[in-house]
């Protein structure tokens, strides 16, 4: 993609930002435009987030490169993985996010449309194209459909925001089942389409509308998701202007409506992608193969390398699996790996929506020494729990998710609970659901409580929640509980489930009624 058609856009960020650090523009006129940029104040105003938009969460050589000089040279001293891929840089005055935001363009890194209402980040399964075992590697289509997403942010104003994805697996990482559409790969090379799905405020699991698609069709799919959402999109109610509301404006017909956009994409213009035949995998294990051709003839086997080590797909070739606490690495522990990473060939870093960073295409002595060089990660289940960025940092934050989570983590090295007794947990920190706390097996989203006539920081809790594709559901809200008591119910939590000598998830299988019980002492 040429990034150069976007320089101009940046002239203007850089008047309006400048006018708000100025005092000239207010809160609200800033937020309503920088966010079109990738940008957003930060909680009171005096200080900038910019949010680096990376189709399929990749982070190659050269925007790794990008990342580790940008935090050298401006003193970076927060960075954030966020749940849609993304890397956030935090408290960035106002010439730093200026000049960054144009300094991404010569890497390849577009900000427009990372806030706003306008297409974001395409989303994809992180380890499509290496991971044994998928469907077929989806990210080409992925690919196509945000070029031409990005395509449409200059000519179609739509309602709010509007995310697509696609998914490899079962598992189901990146919600496709339930995200605004999300395409998912079948066992037989095609997709199935779903729409119109989302979190936050009155959650939806999406609407199938398609089945069996061939994949060179995806951008017809797209292009009549967006017809669909300019046409019955709420532009009147902000607060209900989400494709999943469409459900409810359209009810039994919602389909049916779909179909009837698509026909007319159809006849629109020619959309059709070709799917290069390098890319189809000679050896007949699966639709689509991985894009690297490197050797791992030094590979000694998985066993010798360690928990956090994934074998490829590709012979040889590994997968480093890095955690850092609440998706913020260390600035200079982010430097030191893509510093690692520019001698050696074809290495990317994948976000995941967990907020996990995945380090592939590794021969294993290269594997191990990015063991050695992540080793401040999570080292557990419970360790790899998500939260967003919090309310220290956010304007419409409620909590703190961020302060939670480092105070549960820290209490469970204490508690010493075998690995599995709690799970991984999900903190948003406002129903925005940043945190995606409706699909964690316990979730949390920040709110109150009043005591004694006087308010009190509290989270409501929310408990079996599910992602995969053929068991997704959003998690039951059990009640609220102050924030000063959750390491408490945890604690008690988790002593039940170790008593037991089952982990978590087996546990509530057949304990879902002690699972209210313990939680009653403490709503």
């Amino acid at each position: 993609m040429d990034t150069n058609q976007w320089r101009e856009d940046y002239k203007e960020f850089e008047k309006i930002t400048r006018q708000f650090y100025a005092g000239e523009v207010t809160v609200p006129q800033y937020k309503g435009f920088s966010g079109g940029f990738g940008s957003y104040a930060q909680r009171g105003g005096k200080a900038s987030m910019l949010r680096l938009r990376l189709p399929g969460g990749r982070v190659t050589k050269e925007k790794m490169k990008f990342v580790a000089d940008s935090i050298r040279k401006y003193h970076i001293d927060l960075v954030h993985l966020t749940t849609c891929q993304t890397i956030q840089f935090h408290n960035l005055s106002a010439d730093t996010v200026c000049a960054l935001a144009v300094e991404a363009l010569d890497y390849g890194i577009v900000t427009r449309g990372g806030g706003g209402d306008f297409p974001r980040n395409v989303m994809v399964s992180p380890l499509s194209g290496v991971e044994k075992g998928e469907r077929f590697d989806v990210a080409p289509f992925a690919e196509k459909a945000g070029e031409y997403l990005m395509g449409l942010i200059k000519t179609v104003k739509l309602p709010r925001k509007l995310k697509v994805c696609f998914s490899n697996s079962p598992a189901n990482v990146t919600h496709a089942t339930f995200r605004d559409l999300g395409f998912v790969a079948r066992s037989d090379g095609k997709f199935d389409v779903y729409s119109a799905g989302g979190l936050g405020n009155n959650p939806k699991m999406g609407v199938l509308c398609a089945q069996g698609i061939d994949g060179s069709k995806v951008l017809y799919y797209i292009k009549a998701m967006v017809k669909l959402f300019v046409a019955y999109g709420n532009y009147e109610v902000r607060a209900k202007a989400r494709t999943r509301y469409m459900q409810d404006v359209l009810g039994d017909k919602y389909v049916e409506e779909f179909q009837k956009k698509l026909e007319e994409a159809f006849q629109e213009e020619d959309l059709d992608i070709e799917v290069s035949e390098i890319l189809y995998n000679k050896s007949g294990d699966g639709i689509l193969s991985g894009s690297t051709d490197r050797e791992g003839a030094d590979s000694p086997g998985k066993k010798e390398l360690g928990g956090r080590v994934i074998p490829q797909k590709q012979d040889g070739l590994y997968t480093v699996v890095y955690h850092p606490y609440g998706g913020c690495p260390s600035p200079q522990k982010l430097v030191e790996i893509c510093d690692a990473a520019q001698s050696i060939d074809q290495i990317e870093l994948r976000l995941s929506p967990d907020e996990t960073m995945y380090i592939i295409n590794l021969t294993a002595r290269e594997a191990e020494k990015m063991l050695s060089m992540t080793d401040d990660g999570a080292d557990s289940l419970f360790g790899t729990s998500v939260a967003c960025i919090g309310a220290s940092i956010c304007q419409v934050g409620a909590r703190d998710s961020q302060k939670l989570l480092k105070t549960l983590i820290d209490a469970n090295k204490e508690w010493n609970f075998p690995d599995g007794t709690l799970p991984q947990i999900h903190i948003s920190g406002c129903p925005s659901s940043c945190g995606t706390h409706q699909i964690g097996r316990i979730g949390f989203r920040g709110g109150m409580k009043k005591v004694d006539g006087k308010p009190e920081p509290a989270f409501l809790l929310y408990v079996n929640g599910r992602d995969e594709e053929d068991c997704a559901h959003f998690g039951q809200e059990i009640g609220v509980v102050l924030e000063k008591e959750i390491p408490a119910f945890l604690k008690a939590l988790g002593n039940a489930v170790k008593g037991s000598g089952l982990d978590f998830d087996t546990w509530y299988e057949s304990h879902a009624d002690e699972f209210r019980k313990i939680a009653e002492a403490y709503l």
